[in-house]
């Protein structure tokens, strides 16, 4: 059986996306940020109210009632959103090393990481 990936800190593609919006915004309801997705993305109502109120429950906007509807503001910083994704890039594709993803960016080789030896003291070249 396969386990559950374990939680991001930066929120799923389509909750970003929410989430863009409202950071240009500051401030919109469902109906505003759907008109704004609906260049790129064709989204049912319901779809993106159940995408707001995802975030409202992970901490990355906030709700206030206003007459009839709600209106959304994003709590979470573009600049920490930024922070977060940059450093989960990091601990993927570059063992924790930043200094590994600016030599990437740079376009410099990165530091060669040496074979392991097997059980018996030999490289293994299956791999190689």
């Amino acid at each position: 059986m396969r386990r559950p990936a374990p939680p991001r800190d930066i929120p799923p593609p389509l909750e970003l996306e929410c989430l863009k919006v409202l950071w240009k915004l500051w401030e919109g309801s469902v109906k505003d940020v759907r008109e704004e997705l609906a260049a790129s993305r064709n989204l049912a109502y319901t779809t993106v109210m159940t995408l707001m109120d995802r975030l409202v429950k992970k901490g990355g906007a906030a709700r206030r009632k206003s007459g009839r509807m709600f209106l959304y503001s994003p709590v979470l910083p573009r600049h920490q959103a930024r922070r977060l994704a940059v450093q989960e890039l990091v601990d993927s594709f570059f063992g924790g090393s930043v200094e590994e993803l600016l030599a990437f960016l740079e376009g410099q080789p990165a530091t060669p990481v040496s074979p392991e030896p097997s059980e018996n003291g030999h490289l293994d070249t299956v791999l190689l």
